[in-house]
């Protein structure tokens, strides 16, 4: 039975732990110079709607690393849903290749395609969940903090974005002390909120209050206010969000070991300040390699390999 990466919740608990250490390893190896190729022969289709400087860089050059390759498709080459329906590209593509990663506003739409596919979809992005940015953040929280298991992080911002509702997601996997300071009119996605809360596995902490955010925190997190398709909408973000922003004053009230993550576009002097993105607590660069390792790792425990 093929297996797809949707969102957090497909992988079980064991799972994401596996794939962080196979990643950690697949990491190790490559700048060891070893250079095993265990996707010789597969070619994977990028499906892109959205344009993207990591997602794409991360995907090809992850695959070429591990022996396969990739055929990129723009959204006017395919025109999915217009031009050809869900059910078409995914019954052709399963022709052709061995593995999907799309990129996209609709996560129905991959929820649609995995259906019909007959080889393995991964969920690049889409407006809803963003689960390969977050399995790379918790690799970089285990490289650094040494666990990811009951981990303090903090969640600045525009909470009710594809991002946040990945770590909601991921909380139900994995116990954490999640906080999402952010307003009331940013709010997470109520469904998912209440899934993570009933799952009864990490404390999840809601709040209005930067400070309380942050206070005695492990890791801080920033993202843009306003997501790509939502630019219109920035200067009322920026007004409603402004307290939230992750500079040095704010960031005092972490621990003195805090980490600082941001999963990049920043919009620096928004959501972050140049002092705390390049100063002595971010590992934001280390975050943005780690989606190639990563995703290495969760391609290859879709095609159930290991190297």
């Amino acid at each position: 039975m093929k297996r797809d990466f949707l969102t957090i919740t497909d992988l079980t608990t064991k799972d994401i732990t596996d794939i962080i250490k196979n990643a950690m390893l697949l990491k190790q190896m490559w700048r060891m110079g070893q250079r095993p190729s265990p996707l010789e022969y597969k070619h994977a289709a990028l499906l892109f709607r959205k344009p993207s400087l990591r997602t794409r860089a991360s995907f090809e050059v992850g695959i070429h690393q591990l022996g396969g390759k990739t055929l990129f498709f723009s959204e006017k080459e395919i025109g999915m849903g217009k031009r050809e329906s869900v059910f078409d590209v995914a019954k052709v593509l399963s022709r052709y290749f061995d593995l999907i990663v799309i990129r996209t506003f609709d996560n129905n739409e991959v929820v649609q395609l995995a259906k019909h596919a007959e080889i393995p979809v991964i969920n690049a992005l889409t407006d809803l969940l963003h689960p390969c940015q977050i399995m790379g953040d918790a690799m970089t929280i285990f490289e650094h903090k040494g666990k990811i298991e009951d981990v303090s992080v903090a969640f600045l911002g525009d909470g009710g974005n594809n991002v946040t509702n990945s770590w909601l997601k991921l909380a139900t996997r994995i116990p954490l002390d999640l906080r999402i300071g952010t307003t009331n009119d940013r709010q997470p996605n109520q469904e998912i909120l209440e899934d993570a809360i009933n799952a009864g596995l990490s404390k999840i902490t809601v709040t209005f209050d930067p400070v309380e955010a942050v206070r005695d925190v492990d890791c801080a997190y920033a993202d843009v206010w306003a997501s790509m398709g939502e630019k219109d909408k920035i200067t009322e973000r920026e007004i409603m969000l402004r307290p939230f922003q992750l500079n040095n004053k704010l960031l005092s009230h972490a621990k003195n070991d805090v980490i600082v993550l941001h999963c990049l576009p920043a919009e620096r002097s928004r959501e972050i300040t140049d002092e705390v993105m390049d100063g002595p607590h971010s590992v934001v660069f280390d975050q943005a390699e780690n989606r190639l390792h990563v995703q290495k790792a969760i391609i290859l425990h879709l095609f159930n390999m290991c190297v």
